[in-house]
């Protein structure tokens, strides 16, 4: 066999096994990219279910405190005076 023959079957079988090592490594960055995606993921998901949480608290806190006004403008219609400057009791 020639010399100039056996260095390039010799640098292709090279050449070969670097590129499946190397596509090796990339499959598992690619691995690891979509692990981390499916965390984040995770992590945005509970992320919406605190925030829907909070505005649930708040909107049932907006209801308590429009039944207190409602409750005490009734107070204070009871508590008025009537025409004989008496208070109702």
């Amino acid at each position: 066999m020639d010399p100039v023959q056996l260095t390039i079957i010799v640098i292709s079988f090279i050449l070969t096994l670097l590129l499946v090592l190397l596509g090796v490594q990339v499959w598992y960055i690619l691995k690891e990219i979509r692990t981390a995606i499916v965390k984040t993921n995770t992590m945005l998901d509970d992320a919406k279910k605190v925030t829907g949480t909070v505005g649930d608290s708040v909107a049932s806190m907006s209801g308590v405190v429009s039944g207190i006004k409602a409750a005490l403008s009734v107070f204070r219609s009871f508590g008025k005076k009537n025409e004989g400057g008496e208070e109702y009791v």
